[in-house]
């Protein structure tokens, strides 16, 4: 199997950490797996198949292998479909054999991980299909904590872009921001001066595009503008800096937006609303 590598991302101790958190590592009677280690052999090894219960899009495989890898260092593992794959319910993702033991300790981990992140993925790939090619999708910073890096990775499975991947990256000005500096033009001006080289601001209506753009604004945020208010907001940036859709986006509206000439809609709902894919992984005794 091909090494996982995720830029910025420490993916062995992750796993480290979500294995010690499962087993009560560090508690006074944890560190173990009470049960597979009360009930299964200890020379006893398994087989297991994990396969789609629903059609979706696939991300986090190479994750959850991970987890049985760190258990069991000998454990056979085939990944099955490879990453951002859309499959139909019952395909088989992920075959394996190894250790009773590690296996079934590993087990939720490995599949709380891979659920997630394809549920995150197969909204996106949703959200794309609802786009029709008209524009880009972004993601939002709004993750869960510790696993932002994850599930930024889901939603390019999924067919998006990552918008900031945290707050060092690019100023990203809103409202809060305008309220304090006095308005649109003296934020970017003072993001300017301080020599930020990328400066998204945030509007709420079609008179703050000007002093934005004057201000030097690099980036268009057209905050919950409904159709006709974003294609006007559009006509007056003349393609001068992109102008991205935000607020309140959803499947049902998705596509009128999209038909406005915004070149990005961002969706918060893909990392803050998705649904955990319905993956099983059923073993066998060998």
């Amino acid at each position: 199997m091909t090494e996982f590598i995720l830029p910025n991302f420490d993916l062995d101790a992750f796993v480290q950490a979500t294995l010690a958190e499962d087993l009560g590592s560090g508690i006074e009677g944890g560190g173990i797996d009470v049960t597979s280690q009360s009930v299964i052999p200890e020379d006893a090894r398994f087989s297991g198949v994990m396969d789609s219960r629903h059609a979706i899009t696939v991300a986090g495989l190479p994750i959850a292998a991970a987890f049985f890898t760190a258990l069991d260092p000998d454990v056979q593992i085939t990944v099955l479909v490879p990453e951002g794959t859309a499959v139909e319910a019952g395909t088989d993702l992920m075959r394996l054999s190894g250790n009773a033991r590690a296996l079934l300790t590993a087990e939720r981990s490995a599949l709380n991980t891979v659920q997630h992140l394809s549920g995150i993925a197969t909204l996106t790939a949703r959200y794309v299909a609802a786009i029709g090619g008209k524009c880009t999708l972004l993601d939002t910073r709004k993750t869960l904590p510790g696993l932002r890096h994850l599930e930024k990775y889901a939603t390019r499975m999924g067919g998006a872009l990552n918008h900031r991947m945290g707050l060092w990256d690019a100023a990203m000005i809103k409202d809060n921001h305008v309220a304090v500096a006095g308005g649109v033009a003296e934020a970017v001006a003072r993001a300017k001066e301080a020599g930020v080289a990328e400066i998204i601001c945030e509007v709420d209506s079609t008179a703050q595009i000007e002093p934005a753009l004057e201000a030097g604004a690099t980036h268009l945020l057209l905050d919950n503008m409904d159709p006709a208010t974003l294609r006007e907001a559009v006509g007056i940036i003349r393609e001068r800096v992109p102008a991205e859709a935000s607020g309140g986006v959803t499947l049902d509206t998705i596509g009128a937006i999209a038909e406005t000439g915004v070149d990005y809609i961002s969706v918060g709902r893909l990392t803050q609303s998705a649904p955990a894919a319905d993956i099983g992984l059923d073993f066998k005794l060998l």
